[in-house]
């Protein structure tokens, strides 16, 4: 418990100094685009504004979501991080599409860019990026809230990259196109990126059974026990992108003492756990019922 409690620590601890770095990146990446006339810096900017919220918000809901379950949040505070996940990827989209707007109007009217100030910034950009990106590389496959703000960085650090390179194109052959270009192609792979994120968090709200999880092989190796008859109103489904959860009706061959019928709901958790990785298992036992057995309904005569 107290390693489990370090590392929550540990984890808010560094999304609160990428939040304090990205800051810092986007007052000067901002400052920078406007003095040096370059819109894929000032893109990065407001990408990197963004990604400043996307973060903080996955540092108040890491904590929030720790909070102890109540009488009125029976589950706990666990999915607040698949909402702000949501938040985040909706919010990145939708700043990626404006800016692939804004790139071409600067395409169609070029202007002329100071790119060795613009450089001198995306360098800056660069280096604190990947810093944030060493922050986080370790609890990325931890949530889905963790991996969006991540995903967010990956999106910034390639941004630094592409405006570097676009400031040398610019420096060395005045190509003032290539500062559009660089922002749509930023753009298009992020919204790819985040699409992802999008995706998963819409698995888990509408309560999708999770990926990788065959419902046919959960219901034969249940009904391989010789207690046990069929299974039916079968849900599966994640709580958060790292915890499912399963609940059944079980059907038995014959009336079961209390004390043998825990042994077989002792079973069917092992298997699940062992077999399927899931741990919050509810069952409901039950003999010579004739209720309606939908969703999945198998029976051994």
């Amino acid at each position: 418990m107290g390693h489990h409690h370090h590392k929550h620590s540990e984890q808010g601890r560094k999304l609160l100094i990428t939040v304090l770095l990205n800051l810092v990146i986007t007052l000067v990446e901002f400052v920078g685009g406007i003095f040096s006339n370059s819109l894929a810096l000032i893109s990065d900017a407001f990408h990197n504004l963004s990604d400043t919220v996307a973060i903080l918000i996955a540092y108040i809901t890491e904590r929030v979501s720790r909070r102890a379950s109540d009488k009125q949040h029976t589950f706990g505070y666990k999915r607040i991080q698949i909402l702000a996940a949501l938040f985040n990827a909706v919010t990145l989209i939708a700043i990626s599409v404006y800016l692939i707007f804004e790139a071409w109007d600067r395409y169609q009217n070029p202007q002329p860019i100071k790119s060795l100030l613009m450089l001198s910034v995306a360098l800056i950009g660069l280096l604190a990026n990947l810093l944030s990106v060493l922050l986080l590389k370790s609890y990325r496959k931890e949530n889905l809230n963790i991996k969006a703000a991540y995903l967010h960085l990956i999106g910034d650090t390639l941004s630094s990259v592409a405006v570097i390179i676009g400031g040398v194109l610019i420096y060395f052959y005045e190509w003032y196109w290539i500062d559009p270009l660089i922002t749509v192609l930023i753009s298009l792979y992020i919204i790819k990126e985040t699409y992802v994120v999008l995706y998963d968090t819409y698995k888990i709200l509408m309560q999708q059974t999770p990926s990788g999880i065959n419902v046919n092989e959960i219901v034969a190796g249940i009904t391989e026990y010789r207690e046990i008859k069929g299974v039916h109103h079968i849900h599966i489904w994640n709580l958060t992108d790292t915890e499912v959860h399963f609940e059944a009706h079980i059907d038995l061959f014959k009336d079961l003492k209390v004390s043998e019928s825990q042994k077989v709901v002792d079973k069917i958790q092992v298997l699940l756990k062992e077999r399927f990785n899931i741990d919050h298992v509810t069952l409901q036992l039950e003999y010579d019922r004739c209720d309606d057995k939908e969703l999945i309904h198998q029976e051994r005569k």
